[in-house]
């Protein structure tokens, strides 16, 4: 067993379930731990198992009591939840710290959409596992290839979803991939969509777009993806290549984007030309819209500026790409 405890400055390292206190309750363990000082406030506790090769097959944990051996300060919950064990199950269990007159966490359900070409014919050899990480913290390392929801398979594509409880992250961040193989293959994954369970949006999309190619006889592979875009009720926002910003909502039959455009600062980055922007969604394509007046400059495009522009455009569904050029008049 192993304990990780987030507080408000951070999180703690690997807590071993180590040093047991004599005389013990029946189906009660009782263990003095040392917790560092600049932790902070805590706020949530993961429990689970350090190791997926065990020969137990379930773990039931009952109730969960923590003090403070200093001050008093005694925190207990009632958990009634049985931990899976098996190899791809999820070998872990979050509950938030409740302390009086301070609002705690909830757990909730986060569901992840994987969006990939030919994982799931290999899901037998292959393992993988996410890092969610979010303005609360994370939820450590979790199983992707177990207990599958809502299965699509094309010839060219496919799509799964898994569920994974845990104290609510807060706005997220990015996500940690892990990936290992028994034999050597090849993973074509396309994108991550990660949303709570009981809610419609925000949908957080990571964008992965790569072919990881696998050795079994090598180390795990780890991909670290930021987060691409936020989809929330009827607004998008998107980064492209840290260059251009667009945030999109939608009144009517019409969508309105702001254009942020960042011009580079080396020697002759500006241009005189005439600047157009194509916008790419999954339903359609804008038409072409000629970047001319700035909200901040009346001469655009100039080395180390910011400009901003407003185009309204009919609805083309999820923002997946953009073309911007220019004619190559003037300087």
């Amino acid at each position: 067993l192993v304990m990780f405890f987030y507080g408000s400055n951070g999180k703690s390292d690997p807590v071993s379930m180590g040093n047991k206190v004599e005389h013990q309750a029946k189906n009660q363990v009782a263990y003095d731990i040392h917790l560092p000082t600049d932790l902070g406030m805590l706020y949530k506790v993961r429990l689970g198992l350090q190791s997926s090769e065990t020969s137990i097959s379930q773990l039931s944990f009952h109730h969960f009591k923590m003090q403070n051996t200093s001050t008093l300060d005694t925190f207990s919950l009632t958990i009634n939840k049985t931990l899976p064990l098996s190899l791809n199950g999820d070998r872990w269990i979050e509950f938030p710290v409740e302390w009086p007159l301070k609002e705690a966490l909830s757990v909730v359900t986060y569901h992840i959409t994987v969006f990939s070409r030919n994982i799931l014919t290999k899901r037998n050899v292959v393992h993988m596992t996410a890092c969610v990480y979010g303005t609360h913290g994370d939820t450590g390392d979790r199983s992707l290839l177990w207990s599958l929801e809502n299965v699509h398979q094309g010839e060219d594509s496919e799509s799964f979803v898994v569920a994974m409880d845990a104290v609510e992250l807060g706005e997220l961040d990015k996500v940690v991939l892990l990936i290992s193989s028994k034999t050597d293959c090849k993973l074509d994954i396309k994108k991550l969509h990660l949303k709570e369970a009981l809610k419609d949006d925000p949908i957080y999309v990571f964008e992965v777009n790569e072919a990881f190619s696998v050795d079994a006889n090598n180390p795990k592979i780890q991909k670290e993806i930021p987060v691409s875009f936020v989809i929330k009720g009827d607004k998008r926002k998107n980064d492209i290549d840290n260059n251009s910003h667009i945030e999109g909502s939608q009144p009517g039959n019409l969508t309105e984007y702001t254009i942020k455009v960042y011009t580079g600062d080396k020697r002759g980055a500006g241009t005189d030309a005439n600047v157009h922007i194509i916008l790419f969604g999954n339903e359609d394509k804008s038409e072409v819209f000629q970047l001319a007046q700035s909200l901040e400059h009346q001469d655009p495009f100039e080395r180390g500026r910011v400009d901003t522009f407003k185009i309204m455009t009919k609805k083309i569904g999820s923002l997946h790409s953009i073309e911007i050029g220019h004619d190559g008049k003037g300087f």
